[in-house]
């Protein structure tokens, strides 16, 4: 059984920085592709940021350049460098391999 834990969220002031892990029990993140999303109130779930099998990324372009999702093999366990935040941010933030998703840790940046 695949199984996601997510954390590292909290509550930050604009500027500040946080780091998001994600740890996968089940599954070996290296063959997939790994995902960073956030859901917001209100709002639509959308991909933050992804990292390929091979490593590649890819980024949404309100995160470009202030966002970074790198992985440890090692350690089973995919992160989300987070930099710069805007209270924008704010959200629920989860990560999703073939489907299945963690119960997210909340993001909260006041202005």
């Amino acid at each position: 059984q695949v199984q996601l834990v997510e954390s590292g969220g909290g509550l930050v002031q604009a500027g500040g920085s946080l780091r998001l892990s994600c740890a996968a029990s089940g599954i070996i993140f290296r063959g997939n592709s790994v995902g960073w999303h956030r859901q917001a109130p209100g709002k639509q779930r959308e991909l933050v940021a992804a990292i390929t099998s091979v490593g590649s990324t890819n980024y949404a372009d309100s995160v470009k350049g202030r966002f970074t999702i790198s992985r440890d093999m090692a350690k089973n366990t995919v992160y989300l460098q987070m930099n710069s935040l805007k209270p924008e941010d704010t959200a629920v933030y989860y990560c999703m391999v073939r489907n299945t998703w963690g119960q997210g840790t909340q993001v909260t940046v006041s202005s």
